[in-house]
């Protein structure tokens, strides 16, 4: 009995290229579908439900609302920062096909927009509001929205390419 050899990570494989010329692995394949799930539930549970919801709670202030959205997006961030590294990771392999490889820089760009670009901006302009200086409202946050939104339609597409990918025959060249 015969396995197709880009299901397992051979160590028989050529040292030629380092380690992303290896095949790919079933771990990988799994990888490139997980993580873009969970990372596209964190989103539509912190980004869509949490942050407009936490607002009309009783009792919550717009300090306290800002304070707490500070917390829980910090903490978002640094979980889509790891998801994003181990995803480009599990794709930087031999076998893995351009569009879902290119998908993957992609929505990694608009994180790394996301988080170092546009979230040193809020956190500005949330401290002034703390401070009392500024009412808020601000088009920063239209921007992280529509980040967010990148994010969510493009790891759709990633998780179709992925599933696609991964329920292709043998013998066929992947997306």
């Amino acid at each position: 009995m015969t396995s197709d050899p880009r299901l397992h990570d051979s160590p028989a494989a050529p040292a030629r290229g380092g380690w992303a010329a290896r095949p790919d692995t079933r771990l990988g394949a799994g990888l490139r579908i997980v993580l873009p799930a969970i990372w596209l539930g964190l989103l539509i549970g912190i980004s869509l439900l949490e942050a407009p919801l936490k607002f009309q709670a009783p009792g919550i202030t717009i300090p306290l609302g800002l304070g707490i959205g500070r917390l829980v997006f910090t903490a978002m961030n640094a979980v889509e920062v790891v998801l994003a590294l181990v995803l480009l990771f599990a794709t930087l392999r031999a076998g893995v096909g351009t569009v879902q490889r290119g998908l993957t820089w992609a929505l990694t760009a608009v994180l790394l927009i996301k988080v170092a670009g546009i979230r040193p901006l809020l956190n500005r302009r949330t401290d002034m509001v703390l401070a009392g200086v500024d009412d808020g409202g601000s088009s920063w946050h239209y921007l992280y929205i529509a980040a967010d939104g990148l994010l969510i339609v493009g790891l759709v597409v990633l998780l179709v390419v992925a599933v696609r990918a991964s329920v292709r025959p043998h013998g066929t060249a992947q997306a």
